[in-house]
């Protein structure tokens, strides 16, 4: 038998380039560098890593400069949005690269997932990384190991830079500092000082927004029309949604104070937002700049706001008189409709809404425009008429409303025993956490302190409802009371600013018998 011989064959081709081992074609290098802020020494730094890496790789006889790909000002945590980053794989992946080098795994990525599937794809299609720093080639065999090792650490460094910088800004909360998003909010700006100041022309077109608002339109209502107006948004743009002009109505800034802490940060890899609905802190803080809106007012919106969102029909601003005429047999709204509309009999006329699209067969009647405003001229002359007696009674009725002593005191209790379970629960919470203990026990003493809290809040809820009402009462009131004191004589003619400042709905029972209610809760019937 003849003796085995083995022969060895060469490799011909290089198992990382995928190129013949005698091939002369260089190989094409792209560096990559990153800052996280735009901070002047981050710049310097990021300036740095441009030079650095061009020279480096421009200086290799066996390297082709293939590019540079950056991105400034932009975290780690998550490559979704770094466009530099993104389009230097896209090139890798179209073969206009095929080594790239970055100063560490902590430039690259700070997330472990992104950072290790983003490797194995380019690993897949033979496009090589080097982190300089670790000196980590992602070829070698001990590469991938070392990799995982080194993002996990990156990812973790992360976390711990975002929990400082969460802790940070809940220390400013808990000393009230307050910020504004000046450039997106409408009606302030910061001075030299850095103090909060009035803007007199965006304050124009918030107070605007709020008449508009106590006028009867929605919020889409009033988009439309600042939008007709040429007025522009918060962000400087010409068309305004319904969702700025709520946003601007429900926002407390506008009464000088601040609710700090809204959303927090639910993972800090994506940054994903969410509104704090009580699982951290929030903090209020009353009287920290000027306003732009009386408090009073403000709170009589927030009123107004709530109102409009009950009940089963929707609330319609279109005409003045939308969702304010009421069908007293059904509690449904009355709504507008056009008679003869191609004729010269032509006339809108208002009826019960549910009349005959749900077939409720109310029995109410239907009214022509000028009759409304006329039923409306007639309360307001009664008013007049014995308006010296009218004012007197409102002024020991908003007298009476400004006690709120009781109240005020019973909340604040409330804030500190809400506070008090709250450090109970978090307590019980860390020591079953840290050592054994009867499950049974536990959660008896957890579902007690739970239930105890939802009772407190519900009765905390409810006395700052109360005193909500109470303030938005007292401004309603006195409008009403200014508005007196300033007629004089009877009103001949319909007043839209008269009607929109002052009435809050018209029962109908029959042509016959019908009422008029005023913003104050003060009825007329006609």
């Amino acid at each position: 038998m003849a003796k085995r011989k083995v022969t060895q064959i060469p490799a011909t081709i290089n198992k990382y380039t995928a190129k013949p081992m005698d091939s002369k074609k260089k190989r094409k290098v792209a560096g990559y560098a990153r800052v996280s802020t735009d901070h002047e020494d981050q710049t310097t730094s990021y300036e740095a890593q441009v030079d650095y890496y061009t020279n480096y790789i421009k200086s290799r006889d066996d390297w082709e400069f293939a590019g540079l790909y950056s991105d400034e000002g932009i975290s780690a945590t998550n490559t979704r949005r770094r466009d530099g980053f993104n389009r230097m794989v896209a090139d890798a992946l179209d073969g206009k690269i095929d080594l790239i080098i970055t100063k560490s795994v902590s430039r690259f990525a700070r997330n472990t997932v992104d950072s290790l599937s983003t490797i194995r794809k380019l690993k897949e299609n033979n496009i090589e990384c080097y982190f300089e720093k670790e000196n980590i080639w992602t070829f070698d065999s001990k590469g991938e190991l070392l990799l995982t090792i080194m993002s996990s650490l990156a990812q973790e460094e992360s976390r711990s830079i975002s929990e400082n910088v969460t802790w940070g800004h809940r220390k400013r909360f808990a000393d009230g500092k307050v910020s504004f998003a000046y450039s997106r909010f409408l009606g302030y700006e910061k001075a030299a000082d850095g103090t909060i100041v009035v803007v007199p022309e965006q304050a124009k077109t918030v107070k605007l927004i709020y008449k508009l608002f106590l006028d009867g339109l929605t919020f889409h209502t009033i988009a439309k029309e600042l939008t007709n107006r040429g007025i522009k948004t918060p962000g400087g743009k010409d068309v305004w949604s319904q969702s700025s002009v709520k946003s601007i109505l429900t926002n407390e800034k506008y009464k000088g104070d601040a609710l700090l802490q809204k959303e927090f940060t639910v993972d800090f890899l994506n940054k994903k937002m969410k509104k704090n609905e009580g699982e951290v802190p929030q903090y209020y803080v009353e009287n920290n700049h000027e306003a732009i809106i009386d408090p009073q007012l403000f709170d009589l919106v927030q009123v107004e706001i709530e109102r409009r969102g009950k009940g089963k029909s929707r609330y319609s601003g279109i005409t003045m008189f939308s969702s304010k005429v009421q069908c007293a047999e059904c509690g449904g709204w009355y709504g507008s409709k056009v008679w003869h509309s191609n004729d010269k009999y032509r006339r809108v006329i208002y009826q019960c809404n549910n009349k005959f699209r749900n077939n409720t067969g109310c029995s109410t009647p239907h009214f022509i425009e000028y009759e409304l405003k006329e039923i409306f001229i007639k309360a307001v002359n009664e008013l007049i008429t014995e308006k010296d007696e009218i004012i007197a009674n409102l002024e020991l009725v908003r007298q009476a409303l400004c006690d709120k002593e009781e109240l005020l005191k019973k909340r604040d209790n409330l804030e500190q025993e809400i506070a008090v379970t709250v450090d109970m629960t978090q307590a019980i919470v860390e020591e079953n956490a840290r050592k054994a203990q009867n499950q049974d026990d536990y959660n008896k003493r957890y579902n007690a302190l739970v239930e105890r809290y939802d009772k407190l809040k519900s009765e905390y809820d409810e006395i700052c409802s109360t005193i909500s009402n109470k303030e938005a009462k007292y401004e309603q009131m006195g409008r009403l009371i200014t508005v007196l004191k300033e007629q004089a004589d009877i009103i001949t003619e319909f007043d839209e600013g008269l009607w929109s400042s002052l009435a809050e709905k018209i029962v109908v029972r029959s042509k016959e018998d019908i009422t008029v209610v005023f913003k104050d809760g003060t009825e007329v019937t006609v």
